[in-house]
């Protein structure tokens, strides 16, 4: 990789220079492992960047772009589901699911974004009956989430206009056929972020 035709050079510019990790590390040792061809430690330290600091979408693009270029199809995906929280809004939550002798799922749910569930939100229809909102589901952490268990989850509603009224703390239920199969505490809102911010 041309380190002037970098993606990660390009998303380095993209940050403010005094912004810092948790641990401390800023712009400049992005630049440092850059330079040495550590592709890889500059990717990782952009990422907790990316974290400790709100960056706009074409930011997270360009770390999926230097994913792939590395090969990191992993990262490479959740940097992908990271430009569509800026883009489209997200709702983190801690997920329980139900166990199959409660009438949950049999089988685990794998870490990433694998499952496009149905959630009630508290809306209901003009006839009084629950309208559901569909959000792809993103269970974070390495390990898959096992029936009967929680984990720490985002969500992409596709229409993000209908959880606007959710607030953490809420508890919303979801729904991959009509039974429920879980439920899941909002722990925090983000809102979609316009172009350019």
């Amino acid at each position: 990789m041309d380190l002037q035709d970098s993606p990660l050079l390009k998303a380095v510019r993209l940050c403010a220079a005094d912004i810092r990790t948790a641990a401390g590390a800023g712009v400049a040792e992005v630049l440092e492992y850059l330079e040495r061809d550590d592709w890889e430690m500059a990717l990782l330290l952009l990422e907790e960047l990316g974290n400790a600091h709100s960056q706009p979408r074409e930011f997270w693009d360009l770390l999926a772009d230097a994913a792939r270029l590395l090969g990191l199809r992993k990262d490479a995906d959740w940097y992908g589901w990271r430009y569509s929280e800026v883009r489209n809004g997200a709702v983190l939550a801690e997920l329980c699911l139900m166990s199959p002798e409660e009438g949950g799922r049999t089988r685990p749910i794998p870490p990433g974004g694998a499952l496009r569930p149905m959630w009630d939100i508290g809306l209901l229809t003009p006839e009084g009956k629950p309208l559901l909102g569909i959000a792809l589901l993103w269970v974070e952490g390495r390990d898959p989430l096992e029936p009967g268990e929680w984990g720490s989850v985002r969500l992409l509603p596709l229409t993000f206009e209908h959880w606007w009224h959710l607030e953490p703390g809420d508890v919303i239920t979801m729904h991959e056929i009509r039974p429920p199969v879980g439920t899941a505490r909002v722990t925090e809102i983000i809102p979609p972020r316009t172009t350019g911010s």
